[in-house]
């Protein structure tokens, strides 16, 4: 990316964009939406709203002003048209935008919800903004740079020796029967596995120290992008089934996991692997909330 961007000048920014249009768009909206303002995409368990919509829009058109020739991946625009994705593969740099993660709690009233940015460029994860509405809370990180929650450094730390392994996967009710299967290796000694709640406010939960790992069946950039860089930040790591960094333009080998540290990814990956195609019997789902 073009060496004269002032970086600091640029985080700083975006937090008060992803601040603002969260304040003006989603957070007024919350406990407040009408039940035209909600509708189905791909099935019942896939939303969106109104605020989901028109905060997207805000941010695409306050992110590529603030970097001119950049281009946004988000996920309303691309559940609209497809094609746009191919842009993560491409030499712009890259916004990539989940304006509500978790949209069922954000209709149900709850505050398990967030706001999602991602900056990559080549591939490669720039920068990442995670905020929390209902709380207030925004988390940033920079390659190289640290991550960060509202103003105090981030680490993650390890796992407490001997202690079962806290790990959140993917949610019953978006998983089909195979990745069922293929997550079936968690549910072994040493590991607590439990469903997740929106994505982005896991990967937090990890830069915090207050979950081990997660173990994911899906790709879609605009879930793990800002999530990967933040927990890389505070000193963890991550991984796919092939032991390879995951790819946001995807193809990626499935489950992938981030986790606190190298030894706890390195774990999950050798799970991954020994259930990999092994015939285990699924496991039995956990109830959802």
């Amino acid at each position: 990316m073009d060496g004269r961007v002032d970086e600091k000048l640029l985080v700083e920014r975006v937090t008060e964009a992803v601040r603002r249009v969260a304040a003006r768009e989603i957070l007024p909206r919350w406990r407040q939406l009408a039940s035209h303002e909600v509708r189905q995409k791909t099935g019942p368990h896939d939303l969106v709203t109104v605020a989901d919509r028109e905060a997207e829009r805000h941010l695409t058109a306050e992110l590529t002003e603030l970097l001119p020739g950049s281009v946004v991946v988000g996920e309303e625009a691309v559940h609209e048209d497809p094609t746009l994705y191919a842009a993560l593969g491409r030499e712009a740099p890259v916004w990539i935008v989940d304006p509500v993660d978790g949209t069922r709690p954000f209709v149900r009233g709850e505050a398990g919800f967030c706001t999602l940015v991602a900056l990559a460029h080549r591939g490669e994860l720039l920068g990442s903004w995670t905020h929390a509405p209902a709380t207030g809370r925004l988390a940033h990180a920079w390659r190289g740079a640290g991550a960060w929650l509202d103003g105090e450094r981030l680490t993650a730390g390890s796992p407490d020796p001997g202690a079962p392994l806290r790990v959140a996967h993917s949610h019953p009710d978006y998983t089909s029967p195979a990745q069922k299967r293929a997550l079936a290796a968690l549910w072994t000694d040493g590991v607590a596995p439990r469903p997740c709640g929106a994505a982005g406010l896991e990967y937090l939960a990890i830069a915090r120290g207050e979950l081990d790992a997660l173990a994911f069946t899906w790709e879609l950039a605009w879930d793990h992008a800002a999530g990967l860089l933040l927990v890389e930040e505070a000193g963890g790591a991550q991984a796919t089934r092939d032991g390879k960094p995951f790819r946001l333009a995807g193809a990626n080998a499935m489950p992938f996991t981030a986790a606190r540290d190298q030894p706890t990814a390195d774990r999950l990956v050798a799970l991954f692997r020994a259930g990999h195609g092994a015939g285990r019997a699924e496991p039995e789902e956990p109830a959802v909330g």
